[in-house]
């Protein structure tokens, strides 16, 4: 065959620079995964994503002002209370941990603000339908 350019011989040559053995197998094997293998993986990844309890910029500036830092262990704590309040339904939830109070969004696992117990001296807490002790 001629020399095309002075670089290859055949449109094999070609086709072997620019799509590698491996690049082919690599697509063969993406299509032994199902459609809906792919989008079960997906949801398992958001739905381990969302578990997660986030903090507003406003919760957040209240643990800063009031110089409260969560434990790893509290952290937790929290994040089961939400889930437990999120089994029961609730949208609003108070989660009471050791001496610290959070108003949680639940749907949204959003920590709408944060106190302390000092700073609650009225113990009332509103615009809540469900409150979680741990």
């Amino acid at each position: 065959m001629n020399n095309i350019g002075g670089q290859f011989t055949s449109i094999e040559q070609i086709t072997g620079q620019y799509f590698s053995a491996k690049s082919v197998n690599n697509s063969k094997a993406n299509t032994d995964i199902s459609f809906e293998d792919v989008l079960n993986q997906k949801k398992a990844q958001l739905e381990e994503s969302d578990s997660s309890v986030r903090f507003s910029k406003h919760a957040s500036m209240r643990l800063q002002d009031r110089n409260i830092n969560l434990t790893d262990a509290q952290n937790v704590r929290l994040q089961h209370g939400v889930e437990q309040a999120d089994k029961k339904g609730i949208q609003e939830s108070l989660v009471l941990i050791d001496s610290l109070a959070f108003i949680v969004n639940v749907p949204s696992r959003t920590v709408v603000t944060a106190m302390d117990q000092t700073e609650t001296t009225e113990n009332v807490f509103t615009n809540i339908d469900g409150a979680v002790i741990m």
